[in-house]
């Protein structure tokens, strides 16, 4: 069995100005593919593997319509070459938004329908905050996501994935796919797994899998800073059984919608200021800052400045500020040389709407080369991490890597909603920074001209009941 992979793999904020381009992107073409680890999940697995193209990039803006249209052809183009196949398994994000394009998975994934034709089985597997729509649900067979955000379970989500697919293809049975979208669309910090309701709910989910008929269940949170209609939750089942689909996606689409007034942010939340105060007053270390309104890896821009300022203002001590992007910040801490001080304007090259920070700064050390370059700086009792890229500080490695270690720090503040899984352990305690910036916890306040009225928390006053919709592809051989 020849089995085709590929995929497009991003999350991109409507809200964001700053378009991705081909730059942004990690690419693997071919062969390439199979030798990354994200793709080991094939291995040992009977078919023939047709690698074709994957692009990846950490969330931000839309991506600008020519990159998206070459990147688009050029996966095309080598699945055309691997056909005939007898499947092909898309590893997708969900919420790509492409420049002048609504829905960029229907776009992508129906072509990629039309190249494969009607008896390939297409597998897809989605980060539970992807977006769905029907183009979609119409072009594929079976379907997957990630149950855990932050997202530790992602080989095991594409080997459900992968094992649906295998299966339909050793057995020629056609599952049906049934979906119900569900008009609530609330950021990824107030639905973590790690927190209730969202915590129960999902922990339902292996449970509905077990059911005769169902041979996967799936629970999108959906992207909310994507103003475009498909924006919003969903519950999918693909299966064999129709009637047990439908049930099971009405079920747990009802639970969803009932349990919508019960999600809350999963740590102590504040404005900037309030935050800042919080965290130089503690008696305990290290204290977390997640400065949630400009996180890269939920589509922010990265270099708003407003929290190293208030950290100036307020003289916070022995604080590590992980990081602020800024090249030509970065490119005159090269020019100056390591130790040397240098008066800087810091954040808003990307973002019109930051407002920068003018400070006299020591330069503490310089890495890198090239357009990923990286500087740390002292101002007072900050040290500050500048990047000439949009990246985040999530994990302990990215610290270390610039001699720094953030378990020894009294504060320490990161560009992030939830803290990820290695962050987490350390804060003691966390405290969500609810700053301003294009991924907004406050997501009444965003401008909203194409989402789907109603839908909560943007609109409260009505009612809703859930009805499953099918896929136009159907069960057969079960």
């Amino acid at each position: 069995m020849k089995v085709a992979v590929g995929g497009l793999h991003t999350e991109c904020s409507t809200y964001n100005p700053v378009l991705m381009t081909e730059a942004d992107f990690t690419i693997w073409r071919g062969d390439t593919m199979i030798t990354q680890p994200y793709f080991d999940v094939l291995k040992g697995r009977p078919a023939t593997w047709c690698p074709t193209f994957y692009a990846r990039n950490i969330a931000g803006g839309p991506i600008r319509r020519e990159t998206y249209e070459a990147f688009k052809t050029e996966f095309l183009d080598r699945l055309r070459a691997a056909c005939p196949v007898q499947g092909l398994y898309l590893a997708m994000h969900g919420a790509v938004f492409v420049e002048g394009m609504e829905d960029a998975e229907g776009d992508w994934i129906s072509a990629a329908r039309e190249v494969v034709g009607e008896d390939c089985i297409i597998g897809v597997s989605y980060d539970l905050h992807g977006n769905l729509s029907q183009r979609v649900i119409d072009a594929i067979d079976v379907f997957s996501t990630y149950r855990t955000a932050p997202h530790i379970d992602i080989p095991e989500t594409q080997a459900r994935t992968l094992d649906m697919l295998m299966r339909c293809l050793q057995t020629s049975v056609r599952p049906v796919i049934r979906w119900v979208p569900v008009p609530v669309l609330l950021p990824g910090e107030r639905t973590s797994t790690e927190d209730e309701p969202a915590k129960s709910l999902y922990a339902r989910l292996p449970g509905i899998d077990a059911e005769d008929g169902i041979w996967d269940a799936s629970l999108q949170v959906g992207y909310v800073w994507a103003d475009e209609p498909r924006a919003t939750a969903a519950a999918v089942m693909t299966g064999t059984d129709v009637e047990a689909c439908t049930n099971a996606a009405e079920k747990i689409a009802q639970a969803y919608w009932d349990a919508r007034h019960e999600f809350a942010f999963g740590s102590e939340t504040g404005t900037v200021r309030e935050c800042v105060a919080r965290a130089v007053a503690a008696t305990t270390s290290p204290v977390i800052l997640a400065e949630s309104g400009d996180n890269p890896t939920g589509g922010g821009v990265g270099d708003r400045a407003e929290l190293l300022a208030e950290l100036i203002a307020q003289n916070a001590p022995d604080t590590v500020f992980a990081g602020i992007c800024d090249r030509p910040a970065v490119d005159a801490c090269f020019a100056a040389g390591a130790g040397a001080t240098v008066d800087l304007t810091i954040g808003g090259t990307l973002d019109p709407a930051s407002v920068p920070v003018r400070a006299r700064a020591e330069v503490l050390r310089l890495d890198g080369s090239g357009a990923r370059r990286q500087a740390v700086i002292g101002i007072g009792g900050v040290t500050v991490v500048l990047s000439s890229h949009r990246r985040p500080y999530h994990d302990i490695a990215d610290f270390s890597a610039l001699g720094l270690d953030p378990r020894k720090a009294g504060i320490v503040a990161v560009k992030s909603g939830y803290l990820s899984p290695e962050l987490a352990p350390i804060a003691n305690p966390s405290l969500m920074v609810l700053s301003p910036g294009v991924v907004d916890q406050d997501v009444a306040r965003l401008t909203r001209r194409r989402k789907t009225v109603p839908t909560y928390p943007f609109d409260t006053a009505f009612t809703w009941r859930p009805r499953a919709i099918s896929g136009k592809r159907g069960a057969s051989g079960a």
